[in-house]
């Protein structure tokens, strides 16, 4: 029996191998990108494959219409789309808009915003049974940013979040008919590589639970948005925070 493929943009690091381990471990074929290096992908590929799963790891710059081309080619070789998880972020250096260069925020956008406003219209086209699909889940992994606005180190960043916020709701409304399920993940503060010990350091004691939260974490709160146990539930923003 094929099983079912979850497809993750942005899936060789942090949140993304998170997610790419725990679906792998409930029985979808996993298809995951990575922008850059290939070892850390390949790592999760290997660690997938070697608990018995089905996983394969393609290059992709999801800011680009080549790039999410790439993707989705690589995903209707596994076979059925059940789930798209748009992972794919970045954030620029930390400094106030004044002082960015104009070219990371263009950049961020891309990848953030218009990547997964690209990816969303590939897998809806694949999972709507408008169209002869069988249904499936978006979720888009968003951030706490998009509310707190991060002034004084990424608010360009913060505002690409706040389109994905705005793109959940509004997907969820145009594909419901359609079964498709749309939601988003918001995480705060997650110990990954993107967060520098003195920044996870401060969050922690802003945090009401008085620590950074863990990719694995986030991964739960993607799982259980794509599963039958959360059959009703679309256009909603599940804050995984500490209560921040």
């Amino acid at each position: 029996m094929t099983r079912p493929v979850f497809l993750i943009a942005g899936g060789s690091r942090g949140i993304g191998a998170a997610i790419a381990v725990d679906a792998a471990r409930q029985g979808y074929t996993v298809v995951l990108s990575y922008a850059g290096a290939a070892g850390p992908a390949a790592e999760v590929v290997a660690r997938i494959r070697e608990a018995g799963g089905e996983a394969a790891a393609v290059q992709a710059d999801t800011g680009t219409l080549d790039g999410v081309a790439a993707l989705f080619a690589e995903a209707d070789r596994h076979g059925r789309l059940a789930a798209l998880v748009y992972n794919s972020g970045i954030t620029g250096a930390s400094c106030t808009l004044a002082e960015v260069d104009p070219v990371t925020i263009a950049r961020v956008v891309e990848v953030n915003l218009i990547g997964a406003i690209w990816c969303a219209r590939e897998a809806g086209a694949r999972m709507s049974t408008a169209r002869g699909g069988s249904g499936g889940a978006i979720v888009f992994i968003s951030s706490r940013a998009s509310l707190l606005g991060s002034p004084g180190l990424h608010v360009w960043y913060a505002a690409s979040k706040g389109g994905l916020d705005s793109l959940t709701l509004g997907l969820a409304r145009e594909l419901g008919a359609e079964g498709i399920r749309v939601n988003a993940v918001s995480p705060g503060p997650i110990g990954t590589d993107m967060l520098e010990p003195e920044r996870a350091a401060a969050a922690a004691k802003l945090s009401p639970m008085g620590r950074v939260g863990r990719p694995d974490e986030v991964a739960a709160a993607v799982l259980f948005l794509v599963s039958d146990a959360a059959s009703y539930i679309t256009g909603a923003n599940l804050a995984v925070s500490g209560g921040r």
